[in-house]
């Protein structure tokens, strides 16, 4: 602990860096060993960095967190309400995860010619967040949709983590549409999740959510034609009878005698 090897970490490793470095810090640096020959002295060319202790990923979605939050992303102030009849839904997901295929089956039971849009993207991996982020722009600027589901799985923490990127979150919160975000299983929580305008605890869930039971919307509908025939047969039912009064009247029965 009272050792030294003088380090450096270029800017190009050092932008993808996952986390912010702080003075008091304890990490474990990897690299390799170089020589600087002008002056005799060996220096560590770090490659990556990861906090002791605490898992890089856990303190990176710390130190995220705190910093968006700050921003007021996660307000709730700022969610907007979710449309209870959408005219089409778009879906930022995985075109051949389970996610899309249980989506399209509840939206097939509960209405089944309601419009669904889906933007196929990874959802996991390298560039995983870049397409997610794209697929939320793209929907906003074609503005067919009047509500979006962006989730994918269950998973791992790495698994997830393309939801907990800054790229997603900030396009989850720009977006002009509402966006119900549904990743992993209820247990998991995401930046995405805290972002968006509705967290469903499953995709089936959001589905359920996002899609209009159209059986319940026809027997509401009959309700309401059924309350209106009612109140015309009685309406009509008392004009009726006011008619028939009129008629049977003194004035109109015996007019000479009416001045």
């Amino acid at each position: 602990d009272r050792a030294q090897l003088p380090a450096v970490f270029f800017k190009a490793r050092a932008m993808r860096l996952r986390g912010k470095i702080a003075d008091g810090l304890l990490v474990r640096a990897f690299g390799k060993l170089t020589l600087y020959e002008t002056s005799g002295k060996y220096q560590m060319v770090v490659e990556e960095l990861a906090p002791a202790g605490l898992g890089a990923l856990e303190l990176a979605l710390a130190q995220l967190r705190e910093r968006l939050a700050k921003e007021g992303l996660f307000d709730a102030a700022r969610k907007r309400p979710i449309p209870r009849f959408p005219r089409a839904i778009g879906i930022v997901t995985s075109p051949t995860g389970a996610v899309i295929h249980d989506i399209r089956n509840i939206a097939r039971r509960r209405f089944p010619s309601l419009p669904l849009v889906l933007v196929p993207v990874r959802v996991q991996g390298e560039g995983a967040a870049e397409e997610i982020a794209a697929g939320i722009e793209a929907m906003n600027a074609w503005g067919g949709v009047d509500l979006l589901i962006v989730g994918r799985g269950g998973g791992s923490i790495e698994d997830l983590w393309a939801f907990n990127e800054e790229r997603v979150v900030r396009a989850i919160a720009a977006s002009r549409i509402p966006v119900i975000s549904a990743v992993g299983h209820e247990v998991d929580v995401t930046l995405a999740d805290l972002a968006a305008d509705l967290r469903a605890p499953t995709p089936s869930a959001a589905a359920e959510i996002a899609v209009p039971d159209g059986r319940e919307i026809s027997a509401r509908v009959q309700g309401l034609f059924d309350s209106l025939r009612r109140a015309l047969l009685r309406t009509s039912e008392i004009r009726r009878e006011h008619f028939r009064r009129l008629v049977g009247s003194y004035g109109l029965r015996l007019p000479d005698h009416t001045t």
